[in-house]
């Protein structure tokens, strides 16, 4: 039987959040897909419009591959703070496979966002690499993040990634309450379940607050589950260029729209940018 554990999360106020384009969906996938600055500033406004509360930001170079490249994320971040829109931004720390430390952390260090990624381990993504975050990167991280003021996400793609993240709370890389991110579909990773979600969550520790996302085929399935169990719910072109199934996406505002609709299924309601602030313990930017 399920049954709703929540840990930090607020009962009736449900955060969603938008992954915009992420490093690997292209426009030949999918038209929708945003990918220059100005792009990816005009999504994350309509996706706050549609009911997310939360945009998490990857930028692409001029050829559309993923990039840490800090002007693409400082014109991405500017124009969003330029039109006033009061979405939680939420940057990535791993874009771009092999930048080093530092320019992995320059995003978050010098636009402070509320929110950046802490992919908690390594894996071999795909299967025909590795997403590699060593120990002492994943250190050095937190710590940054500590004195920039900016809340760590922890990516937590199995268990092994759980229980190291358990083990930095513990050892004061990462402040409680934290703040998890359950990704699950990722080949490499766990399965994008309603049973692994379970597990998951029933292991998170008590004094955190939770999100959780499905990877393509998985996407709509972990979205129902993770509402039932009282999480907060990732949705977007990172994840899934699909609709439903053969059927592409519109833009990252119908996922939005789609998830806000459930979650009021639900008798809930998506929280707003203020309420995820006051729900997440974040420092306004």
């Amino acid at each position: 039987m399920m049954v709703e554990t929540r840990r930090r999360n607020d009962k009736n106020k449900v955060i969603i959040t938008a992954a915009l384009a992420g490093a690997y969906p292209t426009k030949d996938m999918n038209p929708a897909v945003p990918i220059t600055p100005k792009e990816l500033a005009e999504d994350a406004i309509e996706c706050y419009e549609a009911g997310a509360a939360v945009v998490h930001i990857h930028v692409r170079d001029d050829e559309g591959k993923g990039t840490m490249d800090y002007a693409k994320f400082e014109e991405t971040v500017n124009s969003i703070r330029d039109a006033k829109c009061p979405v939680v931004i939420n940057l990535t720390t791993s874009g771009e496979p092999g930048a080093d430390s530092a320019k992995r952390m320059a995003p978050f260090i010098g636009l402070r966002p509320e929110l950046a990624s802490f992919d908690a381990g390594s894996m071999n993504w795909g299967r025909n690499n590795v997403f590699l975050n060593e120990p002492a990167f994943l250190e050095e991280l937190g710590l940054k993040m500590q004195e920039c003021g900016v809340k760590p996400e922890l990516e937590v793609f199995d268990m092994g990634m759980l229980y190291d993240s358990i083990y930095y709370i513990k050892k004061g890389i990462i402040k409680a309450p934290a703040h998890f991110q359950i990704c699950l579909g990722a080949p490499g990773g766990m399965e994008a379940t309603t049973e692994n979600l379970l597990f998951c969550v029933n292991h998170l520790p008590e004094d955190c607050t939770w999100s959780t996302f499905g990877i393509g085929k998985g996407a709509l399935e972990i979205t129902y589950a993770g509402i039932a169990l009282g999480g907060g719910i990732r949705v977007g072109m990172e994840d899934n260029i699909y609709y439903s199934y053969g059927v592409l996406a519109k833009s990252n505002a119908q996922f939005v729209e789609r998830t806000a609709r459930l979650v009021r299924e639900f008798n809930k309601t998506p929280a707003t940018p203020d309420e995820a602030r006051e729900i997440l313990g974040l420092n306004k930017c």
